[in-house]
C-alpha cells in the first residue's frame, strides 16, 4: 500500500487547497549527488492525479501506488469544495483548472503529466489550454463533454445526465466517509448547469492543446456523448481514444486495463 505523506494546504486565489505530494522525497533519498543533476528523462517529469467530482484524491492511491513504485512524483489535490481543501464561493470549471496551474506554480513545476477523471478531466483540459507548455501529457478519463451551441439539444440517447445520475455516479467512487462529509454538495447543481451550458470558446480552443493527449471513455454506462468525443478527437491535434467495457470509472472498475493504457502512454 501506498504511504501516506503529509497532506499539505496552501491558499490558492483565496481558497485553501490541499494536496500530498508522493514518491519526490523517497527517490531523491536513494539517488547519488551526480544522479540528483536536472535531467529530462521521463522519471523527472511528476504527475498530477486530478479526482472527479464528489470524491477526493483518494480515489488514485492504487494508480498513485504504482507510478511512485516507477520512480515518479506523484502530485494529488483536492479540488476546491472536496476533501481536506476548502470550500468556495463559485465552482466554474475553468476556476478548478485555474487551481491546478496555481498549485503547479507553487511546487514551481515546469513541466507536468496530467491525469483527470470527469470533473478532473475537465479542469486539466484547462491547463492544457491556458498553460500548453507545462503539460507534457494529457489523460482525461470519462469527462462528460459539453454543449458546443445552443442549437444543439440532448437526445434519449444522448442525453446529459440527470441530478440523481450525476449524484449517483460521482459518488459511486468514493471510498473514505470522510470525503463524503467534506464534499460541497452545492455544486453538484452548480456542475450540471455548467455541462448543459453550450461552451463553443472551449470547443474552438481544443487546437491550443500540444501535449500528446489520450481520451478515455466507458461503455454504455459511461458519460462521453460518441459523437462530441469524434468531434474532441478531431480537434486535439494529437489525440487518440481507448475505449472499455465499463462505466464512468475505468481507473475504479477496470483498473489493470487503465494502467496498461496510461504506463506506456505517460513512459513506462
Amino acid at each position: 500500500m501506498i504511504v501516506e505523506s503529509i497532506v499539505i494546504r496552501v491558499p490558492l486565489a483565496g481558497v485553501r487547497i490541499a494536496y500530498r505530494d508522493i514518491g519526490a522525497a523517497r527517490r531523491a533519498a536513494v539517488l547519488a549527488p551526480e544522479e540528483c543533476m536536472p535531467r529530462t528523462s521521463v522519471a523527472d517529469v511528476p504527475v498530477v492525479l486530478v479526482h472527479g467530482m464528489g470524491g477526493d484524491g483518494h480515489t488514485w492511491d492504487r494508480f498513485a501506488h504504482d507510478l511512485a513504485r516507477l520512480g515518479r512524483r506523484v502530485i494529488i489535490p483536492d479540488l476546491r469544495g472536496h476533501g481536506r481543501s476548502a470550500h468556495a464561493e463559485s465552482y466554474r470549471f475553468d476556476e478548478f483548472g485555474a487551481d491546478i496551474v496555481q498549485l503547479c506554480d507553487q511546487l514551481g513545476l515546469t513541466s507536468a503529466d496530467l491525469v483527470g477523471h470527469s470533473l478532473g478531466g475537465y479542469a486539466v483540459s484547462c491547463v492544457a489550454l491556458e498553460r500548453p507548455g507545462l503539460v507534457r501529457r494529457l489523460v482525461i478519463e470519462e469527462q462528460p463533454l459539453p454543449l458546443r451551441s445552443g442549437d444543439e439539444q440532448p437526445t434519449l440517447t444522448r442525453r446529459l445526465p440527470t441530478p440523481p445520475e450525476l449524484w449517483h455516479a460521482t459518488t459511486s467512487l468514493l471510498r473514505h466517509l470522510r470525503a463524503v462529509l467534506a464534499f460541497d454538495r452545492s455544486m453538484t447543481r452548480t456542475a450540471l448547469e455548467q455541462f448543459r451550458r453550450p461552451n463553443p470558446r472551449w470547443w474552438d480552443r481544443l487546437g491550443e492543446i500540444t501535449a500528446p493527449t489520450l481520451m478515455l471513455r466507458g461503455g454504455p454506462g459511461g458519460m462521453v456523448d460518441p459523437e462530441k468525443l469524434a468531434d474532441f478527437r478531431t480537434a486535439v491535434p494529437d489525440c487518440r481514444v481507448e475505449s472499455f467495457d465499463c462505466g464512468h470509472s475505468i481507473h475504479r472498475d477496470r483498473y489493470h486495463e487503465f494502467a496498461a493504457a496510461v504506463l506506456p502512454f505517460l513512459g513506462h
